[in-house]
């Protein structure tokens, strides 16, 4: 599949920001089932863009503007052609050792409910309890974009019995680890075949490390394993390490954002669309 996405993000400040500076995991890298066709990062004040690698594997570009600002916008433009895997990531960047994703963060944390969650679907092999957490959460978990926000963990959300993709995947990795399985955060772009949809731009998942297979993506937000309609961004522990943006400024007063997202397929002549919006 073929997909094109239009990412569009800006900044609004009530009064001059200055030392503006932006963390961006926007850019996809390549494995065995993602090709990048090309990609391109725009933005619309005069300021420095560094891109590299951090110590996962993603591409991360930071800007640094080079006077205090008013309005900031980020405009991300690329072409991803990808191929059903049934979830298996294979040939991507792997830095750390797999150890690394046991560990827990404030974010993920387990408590005991979530760990009775864990226990309740365990099974013969890591596989199977991938699968019956997904599916679980997907069953029990209530998707309201209203309840929870960026800083919300684990804990507070599976109380709630609510939240969005971010959420779902957080409650995921604290019971994956919290059953010796290895997992880690995912964000990135879904093609939906249900056309207009209101949530954050992107969507985010996980992957779990499974003996035999390798690194297998499940998305419990909407009870599947990973397919070619998922364009995978950036990995981490947690949102915090795998998020498209975050910055820091001095000054700027209140801030308005808009993020706007179109993700494309083409199928032969015939295109379809998906486009989010949201605005705090």
């Amino acid at each position: 599949m073929r997909i094109r996405v239009d990412y569009f993000t800006s900044y609004d400040y009530s009064s001059l920001a200055s030392d503006v500076v932006q963390l961006l995991h926007v850019e996809p890298s390549g494995h065995d089932s993602q090709f990048i066709l090309n990609w391109r990062l725009d933005t619309d004040v005069d300021g420095h863009l560094r891109r590299s690698h951090d110590s996962f594997g993603n591409v991360i570009h930071m800007f640094y503007a080079d006077q205090p600002i008013r309005k900031l916008s980020l405009h991300v433009t690329g072409e991803v052609d990808t191929h059903d895997s049934a979830g298996v990531v294979a040939g991507a960047a792997e830095p750390l050792p797999p150890e690394v994703f046991l560990r827990t963060t404030p974010l993920s944390t387990a408590d005991a409910a979530i760990l009775a969650l864990a226990r309740g679907c365990r099974a013969d092999n890591p596989l199977d309890s991938c699968h019956n957490l997904t599916l679980a959460l997907y069953t029990n978990m209530v998707f309201d974009a209203d309840v929870t926000h960026s800083h919300t963990d684990a804990i507070h959300a599976f109380g709630l019995g609510a939240g969005v993709c971010q959420d779902y995947s957080h409650i995921f990795l604290a019971a994956a680890r919290s059953l010796g399985i290895p997992a880690r955060y995912v964000s990135g772009h879904l093609l939906r075949a249900d056309g207009l949809v209101v949530q954050p731009a992107g969507h985010a998942w996980v992957e779990a490390l499974i003996d035999g297979l390798g690194w297998v993506g499940f998305d419990p937000t909407n009870g599947i394993s990973t397919n070619d309609a998922y364009l995978r961004v950036a990995v981490g522990l947690d949102y915090r390490d795998a998020a498209p943006v975050r910055g820091a400024r001095r000054g700027g007063g209140a801030e308005t954002l808009l993020v706007s997202v179109t993700t494309q397929h083409s199928v032969g002549i015939g295109t379809a669309q998906s486009q989010r919006q949201a605005q705090n």
